[in-house]
């Protein structure tokens, strides 16, 4: 393990008033975002050197994976997918996701995970309550009769350089991801914003809070009284407003673990 970005004795202070706004929130809502993937070895999507900022073939990604690109070319789409979203299993959660199914588990984390990442590390890892904001490759729909497949059922067929198509009635299969040119889940958006809403304390993690809507729901805790914790290697737009910034999870996911493990 490399050193790590907070000073031992400046991170010590911090870190024992984020584990006092812990144990004493009766309500913990969480925000994940490329940064806790990344941790995993997962390639940034939407950073400044991000997969969606390189085009590919001489194609922009940010078309390739647009709604409407999708439906006229969908043998493209699936040839660049399978090099970005179709190896995902290769990958495995780190300390970030393995901690807050502890967090789960020890009865502090009731409102769940509310993810912009599709990558499913967080089921992965044990977590009940994921809400994935932007979706998920985990699943994949039919675009004509809706039935649902699984990545394990997909994944195959399109590492074989094929687009996958429904068994049951021929059209081709999608996966449950939000598209440029998509709206966001919206029985996911309200169930985040009732826990935005509701939480004591929302914990913001890995995420440039740059890709909206989904990064103005973490607002909604301080304007209702709430506070807010940002760890990210960046600032951000809400750092003003956050009770405590960080910027190594390691660091702090490190530090959590180790608390839990003395409950």
């Amino acid at each position: 393990m490399g050193e790590f970005s907070e000073n031992k004795d400046v991170f010590d202070k911090k870190f024992e008033s984020l584990w006092s706004m812990i144990m004493s929130a009766e309500s913990i809502a969480v925000f994940t975002g490329a940064g806790v993937s990344t941790m995993s070895g997962i390639p940034d999507f939407r950073g400044k050197h991000g997969v969606y900022n390189s085009p590919w073939k001489g194609m922009a990604v940010e078309e390739i994976i647009s709604i409407d690109f999708f439906r006229r070319d969908p043998e493209i789409f699936y040839k660049w997918a399978e090099e970005v979203w179709y190896h995902l299993e290769e990958y495995k959660p780190n300390i970030v996701h393995t901690t807050l199914k502890k967090m789960e588990d020890k009865n502090l984390l009731k409102t769940g995970v509310f993810t912009q990442n599709i990558d499913f590390l967080h089921e992965r890892a044990g977590s009940k309550k994921v809400y994935n904001l932007h979706g998920t490759a985990l699943r994949s729909y039919c675009t004509g009769c809706r039935k649902v497949f699984t990545y394990d059922e997909v994944a195959p067929t399109v590492r074989l350089g094929k687009v996958p198509m429904c068994d049951r009635c021929g059209r081709i299969i999608k996966p449950e991801i939000v598209f440029y040119g998509e709206s966001l889940p919206s029985d996911v958006l309200d169930l985040a914003e009732i826990a935005f809403k509701k939480a004591d304390l929302t914990l913001i993690l890995g995420s440039s809070l740059t890709v909206y809507p989904a990064a103005a729901l973490p607002k909604l805790t301080n304007y209702y009284g709430g506070k807010t914790v940002i760890v990210n290697a960046q600032p951000t737009d809400q750092d003003s407003s956050a009770a405590l910034c960080f910027r190594d999870l390691e660091q702090v996911f490190t530090a959590i673990d180790k608390a839990l493990e003395e409950l």
